[in-house]
């Protein structure tokens, strides 16, 4: 009996497009838009040496120590500035057209000449103002105790950190990452379309298909269950799929563990068939409310979880962390993004345990609905 409502039910489900198209084909190409929109965002953000000038006059010659700090924060590979040695007049023409951040006058005291505020000016400015700092502390240090002159010398050179970096044995950091994690756990509530159709076709009153099904003599539960398994089959493979495009194609790291990624898409697809199938349920309404139902309370709780700004998914746990463990959508998001970054499972599992709670009552409250409901006539 099983194989039979099994077998059919998948070839059914299977020439259902309009539902395929939106739970598949429009997952993938949102997964695409996403990736056109932010995969350069991290190159965009890699520090690039600031092009500034210093007017190369008889002062800048006689400030020998200013002149050796500059040279020396301008070479190498990991360097701060592409400086040019120039006149007043080239370093004017150089800033009209833009190419260069500012230039340095070296006068009493040091000035820095820009046409616009920004990052870049910014960072010239503070280099400036910390020689300027350094260089009377040295001199007023030598003023008073002239022989402490060696020691000077040797803590400038000897600098010491007291700050150590601990490198995470996780991923690195990414919360680009997010809106694809994100577009995963909405891809799993979409599910919520096949989970709606199977209640409603175990309802009499809504679909012929649905009356033929409570004439037949196999037990509501069952055959509503054995669809059920072709339905969450589908939408699996669905979610594989998007999985798949996003790693192999896309190249997105989801980290070293495959096992327990797959895992949380299966927890996931369950989640979003059984919300479907508990909102079907209960809204006793026409498809396409229940469909805006379906679709409303998805999207509300991708924006919570952070797929439309990924801040909010902070500013949630920070000022409202209750609403962080009521969003299924957040909680399967932040699934994903616990197995690519920690190197523990206690986030994860906490995550996993809330998902299945979401489940129980999901499934709990749709058999409470229709275990019981009867028709005068079919």
């Amino acid at each position: 009996m099983f194989v039979h409502i099994f077998a059919y039910r998948l070839k059914c489900l299977m020439r259902d497009w309009e539902t395929i198209l939106w739970t598949m084909v429009f997952p993938l190409v949102l997964g695409t838009f996403f990736y056109m929109a932010f995969s350069n965002l991290y190159t965009n953000e890699i520090f690039n040496p600031i092009n500034i000038a210093v007017i190369n006059d008889e002062q800048y010659a006689k400030n020998k120590s200013f002149r050796e700090a500059l040279e020396e924060v301008s070479t190498g590979d990991e360097r701060l500035f592409n400086l040019s040695e120039t006149t007043i007049d080239e370093a004017n023409e150089l800033l009209n057209e833009n190419l260069i951040d500012g230039y340095i006058v070296v006068e009493m005291p040091i000035k820095l000449v820009v046409n616009n505020s920004g990052i870049n000016q910014s960072i010239v400015k503070s280099f400036i103002d910390n020689y300027i700092h350094a260089s009377s502390a040295v001199e007023t240090i030598l003023s008073i105790e002239p022989e402490q002159i060696q020691k000077i010398i040797d803590d400038i050179g000897n600098r010491e950190t007291y700050v150590s970096e601990k490198k995470s044995t996780g991923g690195e950091p990414n919360t680009i990452l997010l809106y694809f994690y994100t577009l995963i756990a909405m891809t799993c509530f979409y599910g919520g379309f096949f989970g709606m159709r199977e209640i409603n076709d175990i309802q009499a009153d809504i679909s012929s298909v649905a009356a033929r099904v409570n004439a037949a003599p196999v037990h509501k539960i069952k055959a509503f269950l054995f669809s059920a398994a072709a339905s969450v089959l589908i939408q699996l493979v669905e979610v594989l799929v998007l999985i798949s495009y996003l790693v192999f194609m896309l190249k997105l790291d989801f980290g070293s563990k495959t096992g327990f990624v797959l895992l949380t898409a299966f927890i996931g697809t369950i989640t979003g068939f059984s919300f479907g199938a508990f909102i079907s349920a209960v809204v006793k309404k026409s498809e396409g409310i229940k469909v805006a139902v379906i679709v409303g309370v998805t999207m509300i709780c991708c924006f919570f979880a952070g797929m439309m700004q990924h801040e909010i998914k902070y500013i949630i746990s920070r000022k409202a962390p209750v609403l962080s463990y009521v969003n299924p959508l957040n909680l399967l998001t932040d699934s994903f993004y616990s197995l690519y970054y920690y190197d523990t499972f206690s986030r994860y599992f906490k995550n996993i345990i809330l998902l299945t709670v979401f489940i129980a009552v999901f499934c709990s409250g749709t058999y409470l609905m229709i275990r019981r409901r009867k028709y005068a006539s079919i």
